[in-house]
């Protein structure tokens, strides 16, 4: 292979700063993200081409980084698929398998009990999760036993598995919830769970 047939016909680019630091900017690779999104949404490219107007051919060069879209394509492109213009510039995210796992056997869960609730924490072997998997038998039995409304970051999913129990929460009417009854909430909402057993 010669030199010339190395060089990038679409280079990328290259921004320099007051101090002369260089940082290469990638060129978009807006066929492999459309194709990533197409793939994702389990679309073949003739079901694209019904939702964009645009003919399977020209979804297939796209796709292949044979031709670029001009800006009206890439509207249809974001219309037809429901999206935002700029993910067709974002490049897909690599999906990284952890394989990891933990057991808790019924009962097995280490105790942690407050005035409100005694909770059972669960998959407690696992660091750095990205949910905090518990079960709670609820103690409190009305707003004063708490004082205050419960906040803090990230969402929160609730299913009774016993008895019944009061959802209470800060922008909504109370939520009376019985056995296989769920709830998934804004945890940075004020919220809170009563007893309403007997």
């Amino acid at each position: 292979m010669s030199e010339h047939d190395k060089v990038d016909k679409y280079p990328s680019m290259t921004i320099g700063d007051n101090e002369n630091n260089k940082r290469v900017v990638e060129k978009a690779t807006i066929g492999v993200q459309l194709k990533a999104i197409r793939t994702e949404n389990k679309l073949t490219l003739e079901e694209a081409s019904k939702r964009t107007g645009l003919a399977r051919s020209t979804l297939s060069k796209i796709e292949n980084e044979q031709i670029s879209p001009t800006f009206s394509v890439m509207q249809k492109l974001a219309s037809g698929l429901n999206i935002e213009l700029p993910q067709l510039f974002t490049k897909p995210k690599e999906t990284k398998v952890t394989g990891r796992r933990d057991v808790t056997l019924n009962g097995q869960g280490r105790p942690h009990a407050t005035l409100t609730y005694e909770h059972e924490l669960l998959s407690t072997q696992l660091r750095n999760k990205k949910m905090m998997p518990y079960k709670s038998r609820v103690h409190a039995r009305n707003f004063d036993h708490f004082g205050e409304w419960v906040r803090h970051e990230g969402e929160e999913f609730l299913l009774v598995l016993e008895g019944e129990v009061q959802l209470l929460t800060e922008f909504y009417e109370p939520a009376t919830l019985v056995v296989g009854d769920s709830a998934y909430y804004d945890a940075t909402m004020g919220h809170l769970v009563i007893s309403t057993s007997k």
